[in-house]
């Protein structure tokens, strides 16, 4: 009896773990409908789409592209004409971390046109795969196949690669693979790895040839295959929660004899666990690669045998190195104390004591090291400031003597707060951000900003939309380089949507004129989100946004740092003047005269002869603002914009130039796209990098507005600063010229300008003898922004604003432009140095 019940036990033990083994996930793979598009991985870097191929087992998740039209993960995988990728790895991250940190991983660098790309019959069982395929009938005599093949228990992909010539001649075959985006990466005993651009996501990929599926290990990154010949290569690519573990998985891959596991537990002096720091393993002379802990302060991973150094790092804590051997096929246990952390916890508030987002800067006094929180393009830690979407929070920092500097954005005054932080220590900083300069009926508004969806980037989506609000920008709509797109939903996730406000839209980007335009609608399902192809004819991409999903109205479209000479003045850039993309203005509603850097508006020249950007020599830089003033002189109405055109957070981030705009409500969450495009489109913008301007006639006119005088005009200026902004001139631009009549500086009129909040505050008489266009240009020209920036690039800017012009009719019959062009003929593309010297009388 006892043995029947033995039996019956073990029966129903086997039962059950039948069942559960049934119940795991087994390696599968699968063409994306409609239906399974929620089942594609997600990630910062994730750009699948329907139509391309899922590959995940019981650790992983991948996506092949499909071959489809113009498939490319996004536009600068491999920028311009032959860029489309189908057939390559696009996404791999574990299983259900929706964690990709790849843009793309092309075997045997992949690229262009395929014959097809589909599930892969026939394999054995437990193997699953994909396969991209080209026929040497379409590839001049060569053929190539990728086998992207998965399995339970494998923590990455299999990608078997044969080729094979049918040709008559001997064809170079390359070998050598190629992934971007990557910035932290490195070779190590054959090994190439890479870690994730922002450490904090904790990610990493390694790959390496093997001998598998009888494939032979290349002895060099091409082969030349003579006629008639075969080869076929392989290499695993793993994918992991650290490069150092990545690499791990790929040498025990080659070699599992030669690997021992190593175990690190990381704990400060009282016993906590540090999930926030890294422990860096160098391999003899080879570059350092990390491992991260996980949310106990631990990891285990697969490592070469030998003797390593060992650095154990946490911002905010001392670091300790040691040797560590590992043993091949034994476990080597380290656990590390690491010191009590130090640390800065700030609670800011607004003027009302309410939560708010903001920048904090930290400048370390002598005798403290620079500060490095991390890379550019994140807000938590970008080089030596960090970017808040709530005042709450805490920075790890090194022991030392800082200087805080703590803002948001022009219209806030600044805090500023001298500290000693002692290791182990937290120093509690607080205050509140009020908002000196008043604003009311204007928003802050910027058009043109990316994250890493653009491709030429990789700043996190998230990271942009914190240092949006960081800078006190109220509606920013989403324009990222050729792909539909919409920041919405990740503003509400962050808790932002009611400090600022989005609309869904887009970048058309090529080798030429750029074009921002809301609104659109984005279709993830399809290749760029459902976005139009660019033309090389400015006027073409102008016309197809107009249409673009049905006819809208109110929809915006402007031209990004616009090359004037070209788009205006010299269509086929030969030297000569042919008027540019005739009727181009009149397709347009805007052009950015201020991109980033600082204003040339008051240059008085269309050009300067500047430091060749390689160092050497000298090239000729053209004034986009100055030749903006010429051809409105000409009767072009197309309005100026300024944009920050942000990349990173650090360095090309938000908060320089923006553009304000008339709104009904001064609630973020309020904002209209339609008011603020209406407004726009009837030049009601005031653009600045920091002053806030307010312009009026005395008939109640602002900027983009027509008036009508007999001669004399009242002109209501106001110009207001935070405290850590100044300005020391007002210039009345009257049709594009400095007039000296118009021309306030705080040396020789010290008596108009004010050291509080409010600068400038006057009602100044012109008297115009013609029709004319004002424009009034407010601006410090003994002033930088670098109390508002710090060491970031846009500290060397100039605090600037300027308003669109007003057009005043003067003889009553309707404005007619002067056609000056300010002692310079329109500048033709090409100038030579030389040429610009005697122009400038050099």
């Amino acid at each position: 009896m006892l043995s029947d019940m033995k039996n019956g036990i073990c029966l129903f033990v086997s039962s059950l773990c039948l069942l559960i083994t049934s119940l795991l996930p087994a390696a599968e793979v699968f063409e994306v409908g409609p239906e399974q598009f929620e089942e594609l991985p997600r990630g910062k870097e994730a750009d699948g789409i329907v139509g391309d191929f899922v590959l995940r087992n019981d650790l992983i998740e991948a996506v092949v592209s499909g071959n489809l039209p113009l498939r490319r993960p996004n536009m600068s995988a491999f920028y311009g004409d032959g860029n489309e990728t189908p057939g390559c790895l696009y996404d791999l991250t574990l299983r259900d971390l929706d964690n990709d940190q790849i843009t793309i991983f092309t075997p045997s660098t992949q690229r262009g046109p395929v014959n097809y790309v589909r599930l892969i019959e026939g394999l054995e069982e437990g193997l699953a795969g994909v396969e991209t395929v080209v026929t040497a009938a379409k590839n001049g005599g060569l053929s190539r196949r990728h086998q992207y093949l998965i399995r339970d228990g494998w923590q990455g992909l299999l990608v078997v690669s044969e080729f094979s010539n049918f040709d008559d001649e001997e064809r170079e075959v390359a070998l050598g693979d190629g992934w971007t985006q990557m910035r932290e990466k490195g070779s190590v005993k054959g090994i190439q790895w890479a870690d994730s651009i922002d450490p904090a996501d904790k990610c990493g990929y390694a790959y390496a040839w093997v001998e598998e599926f009888g494939a032979s290990l290349p002895k060099s990154n091409s082969i030349t295959l003579r006629a008639g010949e075969s080869v076929a290569v392989a290499r695993f690519v793993a994918v992991a929660s650290s490069p150092a573990e990545a690499v791990g998985l790929v040498s025990a891959r080659r070699s599992a004899a030669g690997n021992g596991t190593l175990v690190v537990s990381m704990k400060g002096a009282k016993g906590d666990a540090i999930s926030s720091g890294r422990v860096g393993i160098k391999l003899a002379d080879e570059k350092v690669i990390y491992a991260y802990p996980d949310n106990e302060g631990s990891f285990s991973i697969s490592w070469p045998a030998g003797e390593h150094e060992v650095v154990f790092e946490d911002i905010g804590r001392e670091s300790v190195s040691e040797s560590v051997t590992v043993e091949s096929g034994e476990t080597e246990r380290r656990e590390m104390i690491l010191s009590e952390k130090s640390a800065v916890s700030f609670l800011i508030t607004d003027g009302e004591g309410e939560d708010t987002p903001c920048k904090i800067q930290f400048h370390p006094k002598k005798g403290t090291a620079p500060v490095k929180l991390g890379p550019t393009d994140r807000a938590h830690g970008c080089v030596d400031q960090w970017h808040s979407a709530t005042g709450n929070f805490e920075v790890p920092l090194p022991p030392g003597d800082y200087r805080i500097v703590v803002s948001r954005g022009p219209e806030h005054d600044s805090l500023t707060q001298d500290i000693s932080l002692p290791p182990g220590e937290i120093v509690a900083v607080s205050g509140q951000l009020v908002r000196s300069v008043s604003s009311p009926g204007w928003v802050s508004t910027d058009f043109h900003n990316h994250s890493t969806p653009s491709g030429d980037n990789t700043c996190g989506t998230k990271d942009r939309l914190i240092n949006l609000a960081a800078e006190q920008i109220e509606f920013a709509p989403t324009t990222e380089h050729n792909r539909l797109y919409d920041w919405e939903p990740l503003i509400k996730e962050l808790g932002l949507d009611s400090v600022l406000s989005t609309v869904p839209g887009m970048e058309l980007t090529g080798r030429g004129a750029h074009f921002n335009t809301f609104p659109l609608k984005p279709d993830p399902t399809k290749q760029d989100g459902g976005a139009p192809v660019w033309q090389k004819d400015p006027r073409l991409n102008a016309i197809v946004l107009r249409g673009y999903q049905g006819e809208e109205r109110d929809r915006w479209v402007h031209v990004n740092h616009p090359d004037m000479s070209e788009n205006f003045i010299d269509r086929n850039r030969d030297g000569r003047p042919d008027g540019g993309y005739a009727f181009f203005g009149n397709l347009i509603d805007g052009l950015e005269s201020q991109n980033y850097r600082g204003s040339n508006i008051l240059a008085g020249a269309p050009f300067q002869v500047g430091k060749a950007r390689t160092g050497l020599g000298k090239q000729v830089n053209y004034f986009r603002e100055f030749i903006w003033l010429q051809l409105l002189n000409q009767g072009l109405t197309v309005w100026g914009i300024g944009v920050a055109d942000a990349h990173h957070v650090y360095g090309n981030g938000v908060g320089s130039w923006r553009t304000y705009i008339p709104s009904s409500t001064d609630d973020p969450a309020k904002i209209d796209w339609r008011e603020m495009s209406r407004n726009a489109k009837a030049g009601r913008m005031i653009l600045s990098s920091g002053p806030y301007l307010e312009v009026e006639t005395g008939g109640g006119i602002i900027a983009g507005g027509h008036d009508r005088v007999s001669g004399s005009l009242e002109l209501m200026v106001k110009v207001q600063c935070a405290n850590w902004l100044n300005i020391d001139r007002v210039q009345v631009l009257v049709n594009g010229k400095q007039d000296e009549r118009y021309n306030y500086t705080r040396a020789d009129n010290a008596e108009m300008f004010g050291d509080g909040a409010v600068k400038f505050d006057h009602t100044l008489e012109l008297d115009l003898s013609e029709d004319a266009h004002l424009i009034v240009v407010a601006i410090g020209e003994n002033e930088t922004l670098q109390r508002g920036f710090g060491t970031s690039t846009q500290a060397s800017i100039k605090p600037c604003a300027y308003n669109n012009p007003i057009y005043v009719d003067v003889d009553g019959g309707g404005f007619e432009p002067n056609y000056d062009t300010l002692g310079f003929d329109l500048p033709v593309t090409g100038l030579g140095v030389e040429k610009v010297e005697k122009l400038l009388g050099l």
